[in-house]
Formats: structure tokens, sequence, C-alpha cells
């Protein structure tokens, strides 16, 4: 009776105790139960469409793909000559260039002068009378903008037809202003477009909405104009033609189709390809021929630029115009013959292969394009070379 007295005694003073604990005869909370992070297996990251490359490696073409590598290499030096272009003097204060990252092309939270020490050809700085450390454009870089804006003038009649084949492509024969402005590089555009517009009252008209964006429209239709690069192939070379695009036909496997059946079929498919030039606004979204329409505008679109190419930036500015939908990257992913799709799946950019030798160089340069080669070859410099082209030895990009 003496136990049962002392247990019950126990319980109301402690209550709370855990009763397991009297056979436990120490604690074990000191005790490693945790597997140390040396031990853990390491998680593979999951794959990232930021980092995630568009080709595989036996798919991929090197030549493209430096191209888009070279473009990141020299953003600095293309957006800072737009830039500066469009200030007064051309020049612009230190303090306030560290500030404008986005608008010259350097990554942010970096310094501004470590990219104007790598083309000093091109850039220079410079203490002004305020004491204020100032950036600008050497003598070289004021004689090249020189140059450029002469060839410009001496090609405005051919990016005056660039621009109204943009507009007979586009929904509703127009295309806001600012659209054009933001792809002026892509196809050799002027800056001052918007104030040459007004020289050719036959061909534009500028229509300001409600909400004051200013459009552009096509006052006259031209059927000579509404001719594809792709229908002047097919004239030239109609088996060319026929081979670079593929719409599979779906059918069951009763069939039992050899090989050259099945691509006679897919032939049948694929042709008559849907002008670029007809109203894609008709057409049924998810049709066939809808698909084909968008691959051909698509074609005529890269085909208009200077280097035969586009980034997926400049394709969604004309999505609206262009009819294009969000399945545009696996679109073009089925037609590989025709397009090259080069980077990652988040930052891709297509490439018409046909218009690129096997080096990766283009077949027909426009002007333009001789022009921006050479002031590549002025950035990548640190000096003058003599007994060179140009005063410069051609570069190597790493």
């Amino acid at each position: 009776m003496a136990w049962r007295f002392f247990s019950f005694l126990s319980k109301t003073l402690n209550p709370n105790r855990n009763p397991s604990s009297s056979t436990a005869p120490f604690s074990t909370s000191f005790l490693v139960t945790k597997t140390p992070k040396k031990f853990k297996k390491k998680r593979k990251p999951k794959p990232s469409p930021r980092t995630t490359p568009v080709q595989t490696e036996p798919n991929r073409i090197p030549q493209f793909e430096r191209i888009l590598h070279r473009d990141a290499l020299l953003r600095f030096v293309t957006r800072s000559k737009q830039f500066l272009s469009a200030q007064p003097e051309h020049v612009l204060r230190l303090d306030d260039a560290g500030k404008l990252h986005r608008e010259l092309g350097f990554p942010r939270g970096r310094k501004v002068s470590r990219f104007l020490l790598r083309h000093p050809l091109l850039f220079q700085t410079y203490r002004h009378s305020d004491g204020k450390t100032w950036l600008g454009f050497t003598d070289l870089m004021e004689d090249l903008l020189a140059e450029e804006r002469s060839l410009m003038d001496q090609l405005e009649l051919d990016r005056v037809e660039k621009v109204r084949k943009l507009l007979m492509m586009s929904a509703r024969n127009r295309i806001p202003l600012s659209k054009i402005h933001h792809c002026r590089t892509l196809f050799g555009i002027p800056d001052d477009f918007r104030d040459r517009v007004s020289k050719y009252p036959n061909f534009f008209n500028i229509v300001v909405e409600n909400d004051g964006r200013r459009v552009l429209e096509l006052v006259n239709w031209d059927p000579l104009l509404a001719v594809s690069a792709l229908e002047k192939e097919f004239v030239v070379d109609e088996d060319s033609a026929k081979r670079k695009f593929r719409f599979p036909v779906k059918y069951g496997k009763d069939l039992d189709l050899e090989l050259d059946d099945s691509r006679k079929l897919n032939l049948l498919n694929a042709l008559p390809l849907v002008s670029p030039y007809s109203d894609g606004c008709k057409i049924d979204v998810w049709t066939l021929e809808a698909e084909k329409y968008r691959v051909g505008v698509i074609h005529e679109f890269l085909s208009l630029t200077l280097e035969k190419r586009a980034s997926i930036h400049h394709l969604v500015v004309f999505k609206e115009e262009f009819s294009l939908t969000k399945h545009t990257y696996q679109m073009l992913r089925k037609q590989p013959r025709a397009f090259y799709l080069a980077g990652t799946e988040m930052n891709w950019g297509v490439f018409l292969k046909d218009s690129y030798d096997g080096n990766g160089v283009l077949i027909e340069k426009d002007p333009q394009v001789v022009f921006n080669e050479k002031l590549y070859k002025y950035a990548q410099v640190d000096q003058m070379e003599p007994g060179c082209d140009d005063g410069v030895e051609e570069p190597h990009l790493s």
C-alpha cells in the first residue's frame, strides 16, 4: 500500500512527467539524427528556359550561335550609339550615364567606365569646365555617324518600300509608328523616319487615335509589291521551294505507307502555301491554312530584315498585326529546313537558313550591314593598325 501512495503522490506533484522517462537512464538529444550535408545526394537543378539552349548538340550550328554571342558582346556599342546620337551635342554626363544601364546596354550595377575603356576608338571621356566628367564620341565615331547618315539618305526609297510591304502584310494595313521605331535597326530604317513620312503622302497616312497613339496607315495597295520572297523563289526553283516546308498529314497506321508515299502525301498537304499578303484575320486560327499563313508571314518578315534574322522580342512586337499566336516557337521548330532557332528557349533568335552560306556569312549584304561590320571592327580593337584595310585589323571574337 505504501508504494501505491508514493506513486500517487509523485503523479500529483509532477503531472507532466513523461512516464517513459523513468526507463531512460540518460537523454539522447545530443546525438546526430540528421544526415550531414556532405553525405546528402546533390539534386540536379531543374532546367530553366532562361539557360536551356534551343538546339541539342547534334543539331547546333555554331556559326549562328556565334552571331548571337557577338550581339551580346557589342550590345553596349549599339545601344550607346543610338542613345548618344539622340542627345544634344552627342554628349552625356558620366554620373547620369551610370543610371542608364538599360538605355546604354550594360548590366545593372556595373560601372559604365569599364565598358567605355573597351572601345577607345569610339567613345571618350573628358572633364568639362563645370568640373564634371562627360562622355561622348571620338572624332572617328563622329565621322562614322556622318557616313551612316549619308548612307541612310541614299537608301531612303528602299526603306520606304520595306515599310509599305510591312503595312501590306499587317492587319487592316496599319502599324503604330512606335512599333516601327522600336524595330528600326532591324530593317535599317533611319531614326527620323517619323519625320520623313510626310514626304510620301501617296504611300502613307498618319492617324492619331483617341489615346494619342500615332498609327501609320497604307494609302494605296500596290499589287507589284504583294509578291513574297517565297513566290519569287518558287518561280526560279520550284523543287527547292517544295522541300523547304513540311506540314505532315496525320493518318492511321492501317495505311502502312512507305517512306516515299508518305513524303508525297505530305507534299500535297504543304502546297499551295498561303500568301503573307492575304488577310489573315479572315482565316480560322487553328486550321492548317492559318499555320501556313503564319509561317509565310514570318518568312517574309525575315526576308525584309537586314540580316535575314530576328529575335523573339521583334516578333512579339508585331504579333497583333501578323495574327501570331503563343505557339509561334513550336511552329517554327517544326520547320527546320527553312528556319534555324538559336539561343535559349526564353531568349531565342530565328534565322533564314538559305540566306547564309556554310560559314554563317550572309550571301547578299545590304550596304547598312557592310557599314555595321566596319563599325564592329573598330569596336573590338584598342588602336588603329597601320597598313590594314580601313585602318583596322580583322579581329577575332573569343
